[in-house]
């Protein structure tokens, strides 16, 4: 028999055995408790964040393996830079530095569309001008018009 797959949007390190994981793995016929736990040992980096979990269960054997996606590149900028929300107005609610939006890009690449470092940190500078936050004290478009001069060349080398 082929595998069965299963897909959730969890908060990380806080999933729980109740809707809709326990009752999607149940008719599975796998320990929905294992699953919760290794879920939650995978997430725990992620705690307060919304984590796509991907489940494959092989019905026969009762085994199961689980991969665990990237949080949006939003959340975690929020999440390095400690705020809840985005701008409601044109003001900024905060700032980051560009080597810190470096590292998230870097944690986002293989995620991303981008064919290189210097493209996927535009694509997370492209995040926090939705967001409302600025980088290195600059509005995102700013920023990104300074990548491409090749004035933070040095920040971002692969």
């Amino acid at each position: 028999m082929a595998q069965e797959s299963v897909e959730f949007l969890v908060e990380g390190g806080a999933a729980t055995a109740g809707p809709p994981i326990g009752p999607s793995l149940s008719p599975l016929g796998v320990n929905a408790g294992q699953v919760v736990k290794e879920i939650n040992e995978k997430t725990a980096g992620f705690r307060g964040m919304k984590v796509p979990v991907k489940v494959l269960v092989d019905p026969a054997t009762k085994k199961f393996e689980i991969s665990v996606g990237m949080p949006p590149t939003t959340a975690l900028i929020k999440k390095e830079l400690g705020i809840e929300k985005g701008a409601k107005d044109r003001n900024p609610v905060a700032d980051i530095s560009m080597e810190r939006l470096v590292g998230i890009a870097k944690m986002k690449k293989d995620a991303m569309l981008s064919k290189n470092l210097k493209n996927a940190v535009k694509e997370a500078a492209g995040a926090c001008q939705s967001l409302g936050v600025n980088i290195d004290g600059k509005r995102p478009k700013d920023a990104i018009k300074d990548i491409d001069a090749g004035k933070y060349d040095k920040a971002i080398s692969e």
